[in-house]
């Protein structure tokens, strides 16, 4: 089980917004997609503000959908406007990501191997 790291709230809307990218889905299965993809296991009251945020910037759509196993599901799916804002902090995040794995690869050569 990977727990929340407080960081991942920055991280938390891309992340979504990724996922609603490949389909529209529900907050639970959105959570297990999360934590199947080793990113975290992240709480409901995390997820689901994240959700309204996304749905009150338009980014997202909701539609309630019948469910087989049990009351009606509130499914989201990604806008075109979602599609955009997607694409812009994806090479953001890209970026990101390369500074801080070329930091990250400097500690682990100056101590000899991996972070301690």
């Amino acid at each position: 089980m990977v727990t929340a790291r407080p960081w991942l709230h920055g991280f938390l809307d891309l992340c979504l917004l990724a996922m609603l990218r490949e389909r529209p889905d529900y907050g639970y299965g959105l959570s297990q997609r999360l934590s199947a993809a080793g990113v975290a296991d992240v709480p409901g009251g995390t997820l689901y503000p994240a959700l309204l945020r996304l749905e009150q910037q338009g980014l997202a759509e909701p539609s309630w959908m019948p469910s087989e196993a049990g009351p009606r599901r509130k499914y989201y799916a990604l806008t075109p406007a979602g599609r955009a804002v997607l694409a812009d902090q994806a090479a953001e995040w890209r970026a990101f990501r390369d500074g801080v794995d070329s930091l990250v690869g400097a500690s682990a050569d100056a101590t000899g191997g991996g972070l301690r």
